[in-house]
Formats: structure tokens, sequence, C-alpha cells
């Protein structure tokens, strides 16, 4: 009978969730002449960001991957609780040691990554999928834009951990919060984890490795032009709400090149933010 064998239950019950095959995956994706130096897949952890952490302090070479089919302590931006079903979506970190790019272009990481997922996505789910600034993916829902993942980078032992949580097969009951959404609610043609995840690992790789040749320069590399193309915040009424509580409402405008969200201000003015919580409001709200 499918989803048992002679030693009991199997450690997974809904069919519809298998598990990923990480001797698979390492097979494709870890080559002598590849990006990709290890990819590790856990059943449970607490936070694959915290797990890579401490491999890199430890000296863990840039290229390694770590996934986990359920994470119990996984977090957002602002220290924001993030928690799904095992194997409902895609839970991973990557850790990085961009050689030869300066520090302060750092802050480019997450919008690659969510460009990397955005690529990915489009072509492969067949869906068109947006990036809100400064880190979170969203579908298009039934009329309503809802976010379908997020990212999260740290700097640990000189090397950047990049985080992405993308909801691959949450049913409407089993969302955290009313505005989130999947891959399969959003109408996606493929929800296969492991076809997305090795063709989203592939798509980074080549990404990061054109940023890292352009010095992590977002014009030489083209990044900053991809990530314009798909920011669903530029041109639209926004609310940001800035660190001490101050609150900043306007058009965003553009991108800048340290990656900063450029929101003009009803007087007219130009202000550039490099952290915040942004809301997309209509515009009789702004």
């Amino acid at each position: 009978m499918r989803g048992f064998g002679h030693d009991g239950p199997s450690p997974w019950t809904d069919l519809e969730r298998p598990p990923l095959d990480g001797a698979r995956l390492r097979r494709d994706l870890v080559r002598p002449d590849g990006f990709w130096t290890a990819v590790d897949v856990v059943t449970e952890t607490g936070s694959t960001n915290t797990d890579l952490a401490a491999r890199a302090k430890e000296g863990e070479p840039e290229g390694a991957v770590l996934v986990a089919e359920s994470q119990n302590a996984g977090r957002g931006r602002l220290e924001r609780q993030w928690s799904a079903p095992a194997r409902s979506g895609l839970f991973l970190s990557v850790l990085l040691r961009p050689t030869g790019v300066p520090v302060e272009r750092y802050g480019w990481l997450p919008i690659l990554v969510g460009v990397a997922a955005a690529t990915t996505l489009g072509r492969v789910a067949e869906l068109e999928v947006g990036l809100k600034w400064p880190n979170d993916l969203l579908v298009t829902v039934d009329g309503a834009e809802r976010k379908l993942g997020g990212i999260l980078t740290e700097l640990s032992g000189g090397a950047v951990i990049a985080g992405l949580g993308v909801n691959v097969s949450l049913r409407e009951s089993e969302l955290p919060v009313p505005n989130a959404a999947s891959l399969t609610l959003a109408g996606a043609e493929v929800a296969d984890r492991e076809t997305l995840l090795r063709a989203l690992l592939r798509e980074f790789a080549e990404l990061y490795g054109e940023w890292v040749a352009a010095a992590g320069d977002p014009h030489a590399s083209g990044l900053l032009p991809a990530y314009a193309a798909r920011c669903t915040t530029l041109g639209r009424p926004v609310r940001v709400q800035l660190p001490g509580g101050r609150e900043l409402v306007g058009e965003a405008v553009a991108v800048d090149g340290d990656g900063r969200l450029v929101v003009r201000t009803p007087d007219g003015q130009r202000q550039a933010v490099a952290a915040g919580d942004v809301v997309h409001v209509r515009p009789e709200q702004a």
C-alpha cells in the first residue's frame, strides 16, 4: 500500500507532499566545476539561516545550501515568526562569500535572490511573480495581490547567509495570514518542489556570478534594471513605516544605485529609504 512499508507508516503522510530527494539534488547540482559545493536536506530544524550561519563561522566555503522540510523557528524581517506545514514549500538558505565585492554592496543580495526567484517561478511555474521592495514575492490570487514568499539575509563569519521561503502547496485553510498565497492557489503550472528548487539554484548561481564579476555593481551586472522591471512597488502610492516609529507617505518612483527605495512625497521632495516596511496603498488612501 502506498505510503506504508514493512517498517510501518511512512515519515510523510500527505501524498501530495513527497519529501525532497537530497541525494538526487546533490547529484544534479554539486559538480567539480559548478558553484554549489554542498546541498543538504533536513527533515526539520529551527532556522536554516541560523544553522548555516553557525557553519559559516566554522569556515564553511561558499556555495553551501541547506534546505529544511519544516522550520519551527523560521524568521522573517523585523524578527517576525514564520511557519508553514512540513513539505508545503521551499525553505532554504545559501552561504555566500562574495569575494571582490565591497561590503556596502552586500545590500543587493536580497534583491538578487528575489530576481532569481521571480525569474524562475515565472519561467517554470508560468506565473507572473512581482517583487515588493525590499524582500517579498507577490502573486495575484482572485484579483488580490498576496505574499508568496520572503527573503532574509544576514552576515555571519564574514559570509552572507541568504534565506528564502516560498509557499508552494499551502491550501487556503493553511495560510498563516489572509494576505498570504501559494503557488498552488495562484494556479501554477508546475509545483514540483525539486524541479523548482533545481531551477532556482541554477538561476541564482548564474545571476550571482555575473554580479560578482561586476564587483557588485548593480548597473554593470544588469541587476538593477532586472529588479526594476519586476518591482511592483515602483510607480505606486506607498506608506513606509520607518525605524523609530516614523512614517513616510508618497509615490515610490525609483530604486537607486544603493538599492534604496526613492519616495516622492506630496510636496515634491525625494527621499531615499534604506530600510522600512512598505505598504502598497490605493490612491485614495495615500
